[in-house]
């Protein structure tokens, strides 16, 4: 490990990324990650996400992914104060990246710490940068992303909730319930529940109660400080609800017309 270590701190590009590939294969173990842990690797890993190449900060990110399994390395990592290197690189890549899912996947990780919480709150563009995530096209990074900040949301809701609607989260919130994986829309129904103005009294709402919800934060919203893109993707959401909403009010007039035909068609006997 000690030879990897030098070879990470390298000038040279190449021996380099050869160290971060061998780094990768040995992460993903669980008897090398203390080993790892120890030898001192994961600052100099988190400083290749400040001055690394493109390639270079990808292959970091998967080693620290790898190695935070680990209890006594996650709490290394906090050490460095990972947020602000991870933000810089979700803003410089693509959201439906690889990059950008194992980036937000590690920041989704880092919020289950009050540290990281706030340093990602006091981030410029911080959580504006995982809402963008929660609005690509990636069906992986959506789900890291709504889990990041339904975590931020749950650990103080009086505190991060303004932060969190006041960079747009809504339009991709409503998306993810309709589009998203059973995982990552039972997270945005949640996170759309503590995004409301008033507490919720029960966790299990039916589909009515939920809408009564979501139609009281779009109430709230703006609609002169969003962006086109997301006045489009509110109105489709919109639409897409009332579709849902009609489709549900014909079924039951089907279903209360087929009760009806069944008691008339069989009268009680006098």
């Amino acid at each position: 490990m000690k030879s990897l270590v030098e070879l990470l701190l390298s000038e040279n590009v190449d021996l380099k990324e050869q160290a971060l590939s061998a780094m990768i294969t040995l992460s993903s173990s669980s008897i090398n990650k203390p080993i790892m842990g120890a030898s001192g690797v994961i600052p100099l890993l988190v400083e290749i996400l400040w001055h690394g190449v493109p390639q270079a900060k990808s292959d970091a990110l998967i080693v620290l992914l790898n190695l935070s399994s680990h209890e006594e390395n996650l709490a290394q990592l906090l050490q460095t104060d990972p947020i602000p290197p991870l933000v810089n690189v979700l803003k410089s890549t693509r959201r439906s990246s690889k990059t950008a899912g194992t980036c937000t996947a590690l920041i989704e990780l880092l919020m289950g710490f009050d540290e990281a919480r706030r340093a990602l709150a006091d981030e410029e563009g911080g959580i504006l940068a995982v809402v963008e995530v929660l609005e690509s096209r990636s069906i992986r990074n959506r789900g890291y992303a709504v889990g990041a900040l339904l975590t931020l949301c749950q650990s103080d809701r009086a505190k991060y909730r303004e932060p969190i609607l006041g960079e747009g989260v809504i339009p991709g919130l409503l998306e993810l319930t309709v589009q998203g994986t059973p995982k990552s829309r039972a997270k945005a129904e949640l996170l759309l529940r503590l995004l409301r103005e008033a507490p919720c009294s029960s966790p299990d709402l039916q589909p009515d109660a939920f809408e009564h919800i979501v139609c009281g934060i779009v109430s709230q919203i703006d609609m002169e400080e969003i962006s086109s893109r997301s006045k489009q993707m509110f109105a489709e959401m919109v639409q897409l609800s009332m579709e849902l909403s009609l489709k549900r009010i014909q079924n039951h007039a089907l279903v209360l017309a087929s009760s009806d035909l069944r008691i008339t068609g069989n009268p009680s006997s006098s």
